[in-house]
């Protein structure tokens, strides 16, 4: 089920805000959120003289904070439904590259449900939880569901 228009803004406002007073590298780049399901987060990124290259393709820098990001935002929904203090940060980032992004990059997180449970163990025993999230990186416009590039990023978790 797709987002309504009305879901969506309220999403990306919030991403806006975070992105201003947090992360301002986010906000300069741009990201937009697609969807946001059960089981991930679609995030995608537009590929434009912020995040273009010298050879008309996505940079790496531009990707990894699609792939942040879109695991991140992930992350944050299941933490506010918690309604508890636990902290995130990423710990360690594995990328594979198949082909050139010549276009705006969709970035696909279907750990959802594994991130709930994170998040979950991490508060009923107070310890750290480090989980590796999967990633994909498609350009839908040039190359449909095929991927471009996959990612692994773990994300770390503990309570405040």
């Amino acid at each position: 089920m797709a987002l309504s228009w009305t879901e969506r803004l309220k999403y990306n406002l919030f991403l806006w805000y975070f992105s201003w007073k947090k992360v301002r590298l986010i906000h300069y780049c741009r990201p937009k959120i697609f969807d946001v399901t059960e089981e991930g987060v679609e995030l995608f990124m537009p590929l434009d003289r912020r995040t273009r290259n010298h050879v008309k393709s996505m940079y790496i820098g531009a990707m990894v904070v699609g792939v942040d990001m879109v695991t991140g935002f992930t992350a944050m929904l299941r933490i506010r439904e918690s309604r508890r203090n636990v902290i995130l940060i990423f710990k360690d980032l594995k990328s594979d590259f198949y082909k050139r992004a010549e276009g705006d990059v969709h970035f696909i997180c279907h750990e959802g449900k594994a991130i709930t449970e994170a998040v979950n163990q991490t508060i009923s025993t107070g310890e750290r939880v480090n989980l590796p999230v999967k990633v994909i990186a498609t350009v839908p416009d040039k190359f449909g569901d095929e991927p471009v590039a996959e990612f692994v990023i773990t994300l770390s978790l503990k309570e405040k």
